[in-house]
């Protein structure tokens, strides 16, 4: 029989019980709640960031990210998700973390029901490069 050295034994020890790094990267920003979104009635408005509000792009209002953080949102109810910029400042009502423009409602099939359960998530690698 085959003798191995203690030291080996040890580490082939110690590397079984390690475990790998994760390769997925981690959001620095994760928030879950209540979604909402907005459309026709503030169309051409300006935004807390000074542009005019597109029902038709991917914007979100959020009450304390930084303007231009991209964040992923996933509707929990059907496994959606779709990117956002923040670009203006909200929700006003009790209970919504998020208010997204018409656009971004439909990509999450959220239209019609108006509001949905969501996990909102930033990723450095989203952010645009200045």
């Amino acid at each position: 029989m085959r003798r191995h050295s203690p030291v080996l034994l040890v580490l082939l020890g110690l590397a079984a019980c390690a475990t790998p790094p994760s390769s997925a990267p981690k959001p620095f920003f994760s928030e879950q709640g209540v979604a909402s979104w907005y459309g026709t009635f503030h169309q051409g408005k300006l935004t807390a960031d000074g542009e005019r509000f597109d029902q038709h792009a991917l914007t979100a209002a959020h009450r304390s990210l930084p303007f231009d953080t991209v964040l992923r949102v996933t509707n929990l109810g059907n496994g959606r998700m779709v990117k956002v910029r923040v670009d203006d400042r909200g929700p006003y009502v009790k209970g919504r973390i998020i208010d997204l423009s018409a656009a971004a409602a439909v990509a999450l099939g959220m239209r019609q029901d108006g509001v949905a359960t969501v996990r909102l998530e930033a990723f450095a690698a989203d952010q645009a490069r200045r």
